[in-house]
């Protein structure tokens, strides 16, 4: 938190006098005071890129507005009040869409990098991102931030989701641009503007509780490059100070993200409950040099092998799968059961939110229609 009441200089390259900015960098900030100041901070020392960066406030009540002032040279705007649904609709507008999409209204850039208040930027992540994106020819990059943790149910529970995210989105996959599989992660996401126009962006996807996914296949139905990876080296984020928060923010998105949660609580229980009783029989091996412990131990191998790619430190890993999995079986019921019933909550407000069978049925009817962009897009690429 940022608690100087001198402002912040702006960054020597922000774009001044009507100049049209390389990026417009777009953050969305709903009672975040305790992040904003040092998002803010790494934000206006990206100097190598000519930039403008806009706050949108989400109808915060704590002192995010009050902090955010104090930076020169960035731009403060207020959300417009969230449309209401008609009786009987379920596409309600999302607070943070209604923010993103806000912004890009009043965005210039050329690119627009979408980030959350709770990310901060490594120097030279900017430059670096806007790089990556042009070698990769990518109209949507987005990175995977570096994950920290501090309490003792981050630690166990957040190594577990990012590993089952590695295995269930394999980088492989999520590259492919003819694969169905696409992923991308809303703390850091870069869009070419033109792209992002011809597709509707956010207001296309405002209704959805997973945007930054949804995005992601906006962009790939409509032919557009979309390039993600793990982000360590660029960005890094705290997603949640405290177990109320954690809940609340996994209970709103691990039904999106694993279908079938039900099933996978019940494969992480079993696995869970497996590795213990093996460990025991390991332990009770060694007092009879029995060879079948080295069996058993291996079990643990395989498991922490599994767990690695998620980008924790070895005591992280190991304090998470000792005590993670059935934290994170928890919440996979308990999102389960919300999505099952069709509502959510986050940030002080409920959402009603469409079944999973109907956002199946959306997304099978949507991918058997080649659009006109689409088509236009795929010959272009293949001309080239």
């Amino acid at each position: 938190m940022i608690d100087s009441s001198h402002p912040v200089e702006p960054s020597r390259s922000s774009a001044r006098d009507g100049a049209i900015p390389e990026v417009s960098i777009i953050v969305p900030a709903r009672n975040e005071e305790d992040n904003i100041g040092a998002c803010l901070e790494s934000l206006t020392a990206q100097t190598d890129v000519p930039s403008e960066i806009i706050v949108v406030d989400d109808s915060s009540s704590d002192r995010t507005r009050e902090i955010v002032a104090r930076f020169a040279g960035v731009r403060l705007l207020g959300a417009e009040p969230l449309p209401r649904a008609d009786a009987g609709r379920l596409d309600r507008r999302t607070g943070k869409n209604n923010a993103l999409i806000a912004g890009a209204k009043e965005a210039r850039g050329k690119w627009l990098l979408f980030t959350d208040a709770d990310t901060v930027h490594l120097p030279g992540s900017l430059a670096g991102a806007l790089n990556e994106a042009k070698k990769e020819k990518a109209d949507l990059l987005s990175y995977s931030p570096e994950q920290q943790v501090v309490t003792f149910t981050e630690r166990t529970v957040m190594p577990i989701i990012f590993a089952e995210l590695a295995a269930r989105y394999p980088l492989h996959k999520v590259r492919a641009q003819d694969a169905q599989t696409v992923a991308a992660n809303g703390q850091y996401i870069l869009v070419r503007r033109k792209a992002y126009d011809a597709t509707g962006g956010h207001v296309a996807v405002g209704s959805e509780i997973l945007e930054d996914v949804a995005l992601a296949k906006l962009f790939r139905h409509a032919g557009y490059r979309v390039y993600f990876r793990y982000g360590g080296d660029a960005v890094r984020t705290r997603m949640y100070r405290n177990w109320r928060q954690l809940r609340e923010g996994w209970t709103k998105n691990l039904a999106l993200l694993f279908p079938g949660s039900n099933r996978l609580a019940f494969q992480s229980l079993l696995q869970w409950s497996g590795a213990w009783a093996s460990l025991g029989i390991a332990a009770s091996g060694l007092l009879t040099n029995h060879p079948l412990r080295i069996g058993f131990i291996s079990l643990w191998l395989l498991a922490y092998r599994r767990i690695r790619r998620a980008h924790f430190s070895i005591a992280n890993n190991l304090i998470a799968l000792a005590f993670g999995p059935p934290i994170f079986a928890y919440l996979l019921l308990l999102s389960g059961k919300a999505h099952k019933l069709g509502q959510i909550a986050w940030k002080g407000r409920s959402y009603q939110v469409r079944s999973y069978e109907a956002r199946s049925y959306e997304v099978r009817t949507q991918a058997a229609v080649e659009t006109p962009l689409q088509t236009e897009n795929r010959e272009l690429r293949a001309g080239n």
